[in-house]
């Protein structure tokens, strides 16, 4: 990637195109957008003791935008960039004026734009299902997303280098799947994990930003604690940026 720089014309082109593929696949894009409802009103109807309701409510809606960030941006986007790829759609325009960092950021931007909408409904739809208060530091919180979203994107051009067909990108991105909802909190506190394990879940991709996103939430976090989070979250885009630039695929596997 030659440039850092963005022509928001030529990005808005390239989102435009990214996005009327998205719409085409109506099957993905209906469970995209039910997602966040479906995962409210699940919980809602497994609540039991109102004295824990509001905790687990809370707990619900944080750990859901995780699962956002990790189903809408990370697993659809390997998807995107192998697919793109493999039609070789990377390669005709990366010949033409698009720059490298305009390419991957154009085909993100339609999951970018879902995942935000999606994390807005689940917020709005949870406070008023589960009657969780709203974040007391929203510019956090959204701050959170944001990193979130760029980390992931950039893992998941990252992934789909490794990643041989779309067909594959089910298995190529589980790991991440399964580290970041079993190891960054989720739903499972990372304190109610074995000590020894701890420290290593503390230093995954997406557990700084999950801690922000909670501290965000629920206030109260130890300013220590907030920087620690920040500087896992820049140390992993700083290896992603590094990794996409020397390892991204543009032209099909052979």
């Amino acid at each position: 990637m030659t440039a850092l720089s963005l022509k928001p014309a030529r990005l808005a082109a390239l989102g435009r195109s990214e996005l009327t593929l998205l719409v085409r696949n109506r099957a993905a894009l209906s469970v995209a957008l039910l997602l966040p409802l479906v995962m409210v009103f699940v919980l809602r109807s497994t609540l039991t003791g109102p004295q824990d309701a509001a905790a687990l409510g809370e707990a619900t809606l944080t750990g859901g935008i995780g699962m956002v960030l990790v189903l809408v941006v990370y697993m659809n986007l390997v998807s995107a960039y192998v697919a793109r790829r493999e039609e070789l759609v990377l390669k005709r325009l990366r010949t033409g004026e698009a720059r490298d960092l305009e390419i991957l950021a154009g085909t993100a931007l339609p999951a970018t734009v879902l995942a935000l909408g999606q994390i807005a409904v689940l917020v709005a739809a949870g406070a008023a299902a589960l009657d969780v208060r709203l974040p007391r530091n929203p510019p956090l919180v959204l701050a959170a997303v944001l990193a979130g979203i760029l980390l992931l994107a950039g893992l998941s051009a990252l992934t789909s280098s490794f990643t041989r067909n779309v067909e594959s990108a089910g298995i190529t991105t589980l790991p991440l799947f399964l580290l970041t909802a079993l190891g960054s909190g989720l739903f499972l506190p990372v304190d109610a994990l074995p000590d020894a394990l701890v420290p290593v879940c503390e230093l995954l991709p997406l557990s700084g930003v999950m801690t922000l996103v909670r501290a965000g939430w629920s206030g109260g976090a130890q300013g220590g604690d907030l920087l620690a989070a920040g500087l896992t979250t820049l140390a992993w885009a700083g290896i992603t940026v590094f990794a996409v630039q020397r390892w991204f695929r543009w032209e099909p596997r052979r």
